[in-house]
Parts: structure tokens; sequence; C-alpha cells
């Protein structure tokens, strides 16, 4: 189960004209926003990586604006715990819960969530709120993040575990975040 003191988001290349070409882009974003909403408000630290963003370009603005304030990690790799400036500010955290988002799922995400798995975290995979191209890609990496090892949740689940009582003082923010 998530622990909000051991917990981590970690955001991956939101960006440009690849995220507006993901299947079911709408939900794909408002499930992120609903994420970004809700770590906030229950004081989790939030990674954002961008895929040579030179080429692809920045994240995307829905979420930028959520984000607020953020440095995104630039990276060439497709697995962002190959990349050494992720690595270290993951390690800043102290925290080793993963939960995982972004794009594409069969290529970034995949190849991110195996070297964390192999690395000791524990990986939550957000399965509304990580897409491909296709919907095929998307449910190949699925299917191949949870067979490596990681556990498959949902937006309203994370959230839920995170809170863990509706006697928590931001359950109300959590519950219209949901809404």
């Amino acid at each position: 189960m998530l622990n909000r003191d051991d917990a981590v988001l970690v955001m991956i290349d939101f960006q440009g004209a690849l995220a507006q070409a993901m299947h079911n882009k709408e939900n794909l974003f408002a499930c992120n926003v609903k994420l970004i909403h809700g770590c906030k408000a229950l004081g989790l630290p939030i990674l954002v990586t961008e895929q040579v963003p030179e080429k692809l370009g920045p994240t995307i603005d829905q979420l930028a604006s959520a984000l607020g304030d953020f440095t995104p990690v630039a990276k060439e790799t497709f697995s962002c715990f190959a990349h050494q400036e992720f690595r270290a500010r993951l390690e800043e955290f102290g925290r080793r819960q993963i939960v995982l988002t972004g794009i594409e799922c069969h290529i970034c995400v995949y190849q991110t969530a195996l070297d964390l798995l192999q690395s000791g975290y524990g990986v939550h995979l957000v399965a509304d709120a990580v897409s491909s191209r296709t919907p095929e890609n998307r449910d190949i990496g699925i299917r191949a993040v949870k067979s490596a090892g990681a556990r498959i949740t949902s937006t309203e689940m994370v959230l839920f575990e995170l809170l863990a009582t509706a006697a928590d003082p931001q359950a109300r923010e959590i519950f219209k975040i949901v809404k």
C-alpha cells in the first residue's frame, strides 16, 4: 500500500505534439492534473522529465500550470533511471515508492519501470495516467510493467491509498479533486 511519507510522483515526458498524439489524451491529461493536485495537497514530491525538450518541446501547458514552479529533468535516455540527474534527484527525496505516469507507456514508462524495479523501488503504475499513440501499445506496456513486478493502480486508487482515512484533514480536498 502506498504511504505518503515514502511515495513520489514521477511524470514522464508529457510534451508538445507527442502528448497531443496520445490515445485518449483528454482523460490522460485530466487524470494527471488530478494526481498533481492530490499529491500537492498530500505533500508528495513530484519529479517531471522531458525527453529531448529542444526537439519535443516543454511539458504541456495543462500540466505545467497545475505543477506551478517546477524544474523538469531533460534527458535523452528512454529510461529515466538511466539518466544520472534523474537518479540523483530521485535519491534526494529518500523515498522508495514510485507513483508512475507518463508517455509513451511501452517505451519510456516501461523502461523506467524496469530499471526502478531492478533497483529495489516499489513501482505503482497509474493505468489511467499513462498512454501511447495506440491503445495496443499502451496495453502492451501496462502488461509488461505488471509482469515485471509493478502494481497496477488508478488515479483514484492512488489518491485514496495516500489519504488512508476520511478523517484526514486533507480528505475534503481529495474529495473535491476526484469529483
